[in-house]
C-alpha cells in the first residue's frame, strides 16, 4: 500500500533527491535505480500477488555481518 502511494523508502528517497540537487550524478544514478527497483518490485507483485521478500522482510536497523538483522 505505501508504494501504491508513494510513501515508501524508495519515493522518499527519490524525492529527498530531487530537493538536492548537490547530489549531482551520484543522486541521478541512485534515483534510476531506484526506479528500476520499483518496476521490479511490480513485475514480482504481478507475478506472485506479493511482495518481493527483500521487500516484504525490511526492517529498520543495520544487519550484523554474519547474522540476519
Amino acid at each position: 500500500m505505501t508504494v501504491l502511494n508513494d510513501l515508501d523508502r524508495f519515493h522518499l528517497v527519490m524525492d529527498t533527491i530531487d530537493r538536492l540537487p548537490q547530489t549531482g550524478e551520484k543522486g541521478i544514478y541512485l534515483k534510476q535505480q531506484l526506479q528500476d527497483k520499483l518496476v521490479e518490485h511490480k513485475q514480482y507483485i504481478d507475478k506472485f500477488g506479493e511482495d518481493m521478500p527483500e521487500i516484504r522482510n525490511w526492517k529498520w536497523g543495520l544487519a550484523k555481518v554474519g547474522k540476519p538483522a
